[in-house]
């Protein structure tokens, strides 16, 4: 089925209001594809406020105008879409309600705040059904992501004026813990929590073979950032492994930029060996398969 028809299709649902009954489907892999797989995931996984413009096919342009499209990590309440009174759209990727294809579930919230009037709340189905994904509708490429320390991009010019919103925002505010986006490797992200901070990294290889890579790091005794940090363990996200290091709370996020980089030239080295594992390299693969996290 055609882009176009796809989208069509989609449209033609929402206007009569009929929706066939559908078994919902899991996809492990929701944005495979995209040009910045990794930093989708971590976005939805590890970031509690950032934001990045998205560009929308041609024939949706042709169909709603060029409105702008931003990617937010949160909205407030965790709201799938909203538009705003000049007509700009914000999707969601942390939300509360989502079915087995995350990349489908946020194409359809974009696809009903397009079709909302401007201003006014955007409903969106729990479960969407069979339909366009977000490879389907937005113009892929590299994500240009703007890291913020507050939530405040939500909000319209003086819209905190309001004590109400004001304090709602402060709540929401409270709640972010600092993260900051490391230049050293793609979708690796430096936070801070209480009493430690961490570094996370999305990587962007098969499963498989970037345990490979780990395990081989972990025999060699090179899997560490530096001295003073510790390998937390990893989780799998999307498809995608995520290390994590435990790191001493008071050193600033600059100053893991250098260790992160000569990390991702020692995990490249790694990745590229094409031997098999030997008896070290096993049991290490065997030791990081029992240190899966389950936290983000």
């Amino acid at each position: 089925m055609s882009k176009r028809r796809r989208i069509q299709r989609a449209a033609d649902v929402s206007a009569t209001g009929k929706r066939e009954k559908v078994r919902d489907v899991f996809v492990p892999r929701p944005f495979e594809g995209l040009a910045d797989e990794p930093e989708w995931i971590a976005l939805r996984e590890l970031v509690p406020a950032a934001s990045a413009p998205l560009r929308l096919v041609p024939e949706l342009v042709e169909e709603h105008g060029d409105r702008p499209v931003t990617l937010a990590t949160v909205l407030p309440m965790a709201a799938p879409a909203m538009t705003k009174a000049d007509g700009r759209v914000f999707v969601g990727l942390q939300r509360h309600q989502q079915s087995g294809d995350v990349s489908r579930d946020l194409a359809e919230a974009l696809l009903c705040a397009l079709r909302t009037e401007p201003g006014r709340t955007v409903t969106v189905p729990p479960l969407p059904g069979p339909g366009p994904r977000l490879q389907d509708i937005l113009v892929d490429g590299p994500l240009e992501i703007s890291m913020h320390e507050g939530f405040e991009f939500w909000l319209d010019p003086g819209a905190a004026d309001d004590p109400t919103v004001q304090a709602s925002l402060e709540r929401a505010n409270a709640a972010i813990y600092p993260t900051v986006r490391l230049a050293a490797a793609r979708a690796a992200y430096w936070c801070q929590v209480p009493e430690k901070a961490h570094v996370r990294w999305v990587l962007p290889d098969d499963e498989d073979a970037a345990l490979d890579a780990l395990a081989r790091l972990s025999a060699a005794g090179t899997l560490p950032l530096a001295g003073g940090t510790k390998f937390a363990g990893m989780f799998r996200a999307h498809g995608r492994l995520v290390p994590v290091w435990d790191l001493p709370e008071d050193v600033p996020a600059a100053d893991w930029e250098e260790p992160v980089r000569e990390f991702a030239e020692r995990y490249a080295e790694a990745l590229a060996e094409k031997e098999p594992l030997d008896a070290a390299g096993r049991r290490a693969r065997h030791g990081l398969l029992g240190r899966q996290l389950t936290l983000r």
